[in-house]
């Protein structure tokens, strides 16, 4: 542990273990350590694994990496109290290879996304704390472990180690994150068999459906629900921000409980057997949050970074990409032999210029704007239930007339400029 590396990467999720086998692959002498048992030994959320950007490292990784379903639709719910409006795209053309994305099981996928880091010359470290940043004349030169005789140097360190990170925070990158700007997810694996999963979506044998659930499965807060389907199990879960938890009072699980008994989605996961449940922060402030990622000698990258699309749900291609850049950068200061924050600043710079900081940028004012006009959520989707219930039911009243009445009932007791601004507001943050 006392050698020196050309890299340090702290955390061997989507964005650590991408910077580490990008410098491996390089033939950087690169060190990942984990804080596991094994790399998502901690997670064992399910979520969406985006193609474009593993292949970008990998090709036809989906070939060989234990992936659940190819994802074949994406479904929209307003959920209601006993309704749903639904939207969405199904595209068989995302059955077929190269494929769109897919869902995963994060504790066998990272596993096996670190183990082609150690392929590519990586030497992973497990069940191994980084207690501190070694900083020496204003520059981090190593970390320190908690094992015996633990310090470890290197010419750069890769801070990969999730939100919140206290690594970034003792460098003074970022203050305390506010309650606005972390979500809480809580998620339950559901076992099913793949037939039952099957039929219940609407689905061919290994073909997936993910579904993002807003309204009633947050009781009106700033959130969402999702359902994705696996092989053979569900991911089930919700997730709002801290803020809106303290403000309502509510207990993530009890919010978890509330959405698998909704009658809408009660039916979906009958009889499945209950396997594992998990709680996860997520970074939600976006483009705002986003702390210092560049220093003398270290980055920071992925969920650390506070890089999650909160309003798309993306979060692993944008970690994935940030790790790639920040080691394509570090092996170009390799080159030149330079790992001051200047020469660093190009990963900066190529994140900003990317998807990443080009989606963050667009939606930099949207959460914010979603949970400081609550109305978005606890008033327009009940409203849009109402009003498709009313348009659909067949009573022999002329459609005309419930048009009249549906736009009466979505105007009263709201001013009609009151509702143009907040329709306005919503288009300027969504743009």
């Amino acid at each position: 542990m006392s050698e020196k590396f050309d890299a340090v990467v702290v955390g061997a999720g989507p964005a650590g273990t991408s910077a580490a086998y990008t410098m491996a692959k390089a033939g950087l002498d690169v060190l990942l350590i984990e804080r596991g048992e094994y790399p998502g030994s901690k997670n064992v959320m399910g979520g969406v694994l985006y193609r474009h950007q593993m292949e970008e490292m990998i090709p036809e990784f989906y070939k060989e990496a234990p992936v659940e379903r190819p994802v074949v639709e994406q479904r929209f719910w307003m959920l209601g109290e006993d309704s749903v409006f639904t939207s969405g795209y199904k595209g068989l053309e995302w059955a077929k290879e190269p494929y769109n994305n897919f869902t995963v099981l994060r504790a066998k996928f990272d596993q096996w996304y670190a183990s082609k880091a150690v392929e590519a010359g990586a030497l992973l470290i497990n069940e191994t704390v980084v207690t501190e940043c070694i900083v020496e004349d204003d520059r981090v030169v190593g970390v320190r472990t908690d094992r015996p005789d633990g310090d470890v140097y290197a010419d750069v360190v890769v801070l990969a180690d999730g939100v919140n990170s206290l690594l970034a925070k003792s460098l003074g990158f970022h203050k305390e994150f506010k309650p606005d700007e972390v979500a809480l997810a809580v998620m339950e694996v559901i076992n099913l068999p793949a037939e039952k999963i099957e039929d219940r979506f609407n689905l061919e044998p290994n073909q997936g459906t993910t579904i993002e659930i807003f309204g009633d499965a947050t009781k009106g807060t700033l959130g969402t629900g999702f359902i994705y389907t696996n092989k053979t199990s569900i991911n089930i879960g919700v997730g709002t921000t801290l803020s809106g938890m303290i403000k309502l009072r509510l207990r993530p699980y009890d919010l978890l409980d509330y959405l698998k008994s909704h009658p809408i989605v009660r039916p979906l996961i009958r009889g499945g057997e209950s396997m594992e449940y998990a709680a996860h922060l997520i970074p939600e402030g976006g483009f705002h949050s986003m702390p210092k990622i560049v220093g003398n000698g270290v980055v920071v990258v992925g969920d650390a970074g506070q890089m999650v699309n909160s309003i798309h749900r993306e979060g692993s291609n944008m970690a994935m990409t940030s790790g790639r850049l920040a080691a394509e950068t570090i092996i170009l200061a390799k080159e030149a032999n330079d790992f001051s924050a200047n020469m660093l600043d190009t990963y900066r710079i190529r994140l900003l210029e990317s998807f990443v900081g080009q989606d963050l940028k667009k939606y930099k004012d949207a959460a914010h704007t979603f949970e400081s006009y609550p109305q978005y959520f606890k008033e327009y989707i009940p409203m849009i239930n109402q009003a498709a219930s009313q348009f659909f039911t067949v009573d022999g009243v002329p459609k005309r007339e419930k048009q009249k009445k549906i736009f009466k009932s979505l105007t009263e007791g709201k001013s009609k400029l009151g509702m143009v601004q907040d329709i306005y507001r919503a288009w300027k943050v969504m743009k």
